[in-house]
């Protein structure tokens, strides 16, 4: 019997089959504990950006253990890499003089955002403001408010209600944005969440202009933009360090995680735009919100690590490269009877979405199988979202496990 209790599983099926045991890592590959190599196409789960095996990271966490591990950002408190870190990723803002809100991982950061477009209303004398709106197909973490929020309907099943100001529009036409609008009163609006690139929802590209248009009707109709980066910041979105920067969307609020540190250890933070910060900046507003380990010096330590080997190694490049390598190299799945479409071209993203989506799970294992951890996302999609780190010719070869596992 297995004690440990997996996300996302069917624990009968693990129960009967065992464990995928992963026992390390090292750069674009991950090894299992008969020490059998695999290529590793989804970076974990979307987040190790600078590759498996960085010791740099590990010696500077540690470096920061025996100073501090962490003590509280509640009040007045903090820790010198906490403040560091905050000072970097406002100069890397898509809207500058951002404030930073640290969080323990994407799903905190989705919440706080929905919190704190709530209570930004509220402060500004329109309590009314409470609906949160997001998209079909959408993904936005696992505690309640993504939850309720996200656009997959299998993933509330069973937990009743989970939030009354939750709404869900069209994922790919901006009109339906406005048709709610209309039907329910901007002036009970308070944010629109949207992910650049719909992620674990199945990896669907936005269409051309969609980002601008959303952000254009939020704008006019005094609605918070809230971009859910958590999948695309820090460079997953190719050449820049958010979708935000590339597509000028000048969000409101911006949820990240995975990408800041890597994933070496758990962190999340949240970029406020100097505007929503100001009312809570200004003197005698305490917003109580918080997480314990949110801004955790240890993993500050991390994140700063991290962005250094993104800077010197020029891994913003490198993500522009696979953008165009995975979208040339795996075009030709497409020809394949057992392949719907191949959804690629924008960051170092891809699907391959399969004709059966009951073959998704099924065809985990048999990519295994050739040598290729993969995962299925969204209806029978096989996710592509490697290290910045892998190289054409490993791509080459990811392709080549997949050609094989297909048949």
């Amino acid at each position: 019997m297995n004690s440990l209790w997996h996300g996302f599983a069917d624990m009968g099926a693990v129960e009967r089959d065992g464990a995928f045991v992963v026992a390390r890592g090292e750069g674009a590959y991950i090894y299992d504990a008969d020490d059998n190599r695999y290529l590793d196409a989804t970076a974990g789960l979307w987040f190790t950006n600078v590759g498996h095996g960085r010791g740099e990271i590990a010696d500077a966490v540690a470096a920061q253990l025996r100073q501090i591990a962490h003590y509280s950002n509640f009040g007045d408190f903090t820790e010198p890499a906490t403040q560091q870190l905050a000072e970097r990723l406002s100069a890397l803002a898509p809207v500058p003089g951002s404030k930073i809100f640290f969080t323990s991982g994407g799903s905190d950061s989705v919440d706080t955002a929905a919190k704190l477009a709530r209570r930004y209303w509220h402060e500004l004398g329109k309590p009314d403001k409470t609906i949160v709106v997001g998209r079909q197909k959408a993904y936005h973490g696992m505690h309640v408010a993504g939850t309720a929020l996200a656009g997959i309907p299998v993933n509330r099943e069973g937990y009743g209600e989970l939030m009354a100001d939750a709404r869900t529009i069209e994922w790919d036409d901006p009109k339906s944005l406005l048709a709610l609008i209309e039907e329910i009163g901007a002036d009970r609006i308070a944010a629109f969440f949207c992910e650049p690139i719909i992620g674990a929802g199945g990896i669907y590209l936005p269409p051309d202009g969609y980002l601008a248009e959303v952000r254009r009707i939020c704008r006019e109709h005094d609605i918070l933009f809230v971009v859910d980066e958590v999948v695309t910041g820090f460079g997953r979105i190719g050449g820049s360090w958010f979708a935000s920067s590339r597509f000028d969307l000048q969000p409101d609020l911006m949820t990240t995680a995975k990408g800041l540190t890597s994933g070496y250890v758990p962190m999340g933070a949240v970029f406020i735009a100097p505007h929503i910060a100001e009312p809570f900046f200004a003197g005698g507003v305490w917003w109580r919100h918080g997480y314990t380990y949110g801004g955790h010096a240890g993993a500050a330590a991390a994140a700063l690590a991290n962005l250094d080997i993104v800077e010197r190694e020029n891994l913003l490049d490198e993500s522009a490269r696979l953008e165009a390598t995975l979208h040339e190299k795996l075009a030709p799945l497409a020809e394949h009877p057992r392949v719907a479409e191949v959804r690629s071209g924008l960051g170092a993203v891809a699907a391959v979405q399969l004709v059966d989506p009951a073959e998704g799970l099924p065809m985990v294992k048999t990519l295994r199988a050739h040598g290729i951890s993969s995962r299925a996302a969204g209806q029978g999609a096989m996710q592509i979202s490697p290290s910045f780190v892998m190289t054409d010719e490993q791509v080459d070869e990811m392709v080549e496990g997949f050609t094989r596992a297909l048949g």
